[in-house]
């Protein structure tokens, strides 16, 4: 079942820090873009990309588990194949992510399962900037 309207305001108004797993420093990327409007928006982007050493002057991790555990993450965001979540998700879970948030085109429900399980959130196939723009949310702080 999608997600409801409200559901999705409120993981969005809630969350400031953004963890995106296969964020490209390539601006014609669309996980480039959506970073940019997620920052635009005030939200704090970490960059997940073991192949990049950082993207928009933030330190880039080479997995969830990578980042500091002090470091705040609301949403991990998932740019990569379906096949390739349950991992993500573990680490997410792990780390004590609530929201698992995968992209147009992604969709795994063994890792919904495994985040709703832990007792989070999982959404599928579903664009976050989209999301945000269509529900018309403000922005959550300063831009950065």
């Amino acid at each position: 079942m999608p997600p409801s309207d409200s559901e999705i305001r409120d993981v969005l108004t809630r969350a400031r820090t953004i963890a995106i797993v296969g964020l490209s420093e390539k601006p014609d990327r669309d996980s480039n873009e959506v970073a940019r409007y997620l920052r635009s928006q005030g939200y704090r982007v970490i960059p997940v990309n073991p192949a990049v050493p950082e993207v928009f002057g933030e330190k880039s991790y080479p997995s969830v588990s990578a980042i500091p555990r002090e470091t705040r993450v609301d949403i991990v965001d998932v740019f990569r194949r379906s096949d390739q979540v349950p991992p993500i998700a573990t680490e997410a879970i792990r780390r004590g992510v609530k929201v698992l948030w995968m992209q147009l085109g992604v969709d795994n429900p063994e890792a919904s399962s495994l985040v709703r399980e832990a007792g989070g959130v999982a959404f599928e196939n579903l664009c976050l900037m989209g999301q945000h723009r269509r529900l018309g949310l403000p922005a959550v702080g300063p831009a950065r």
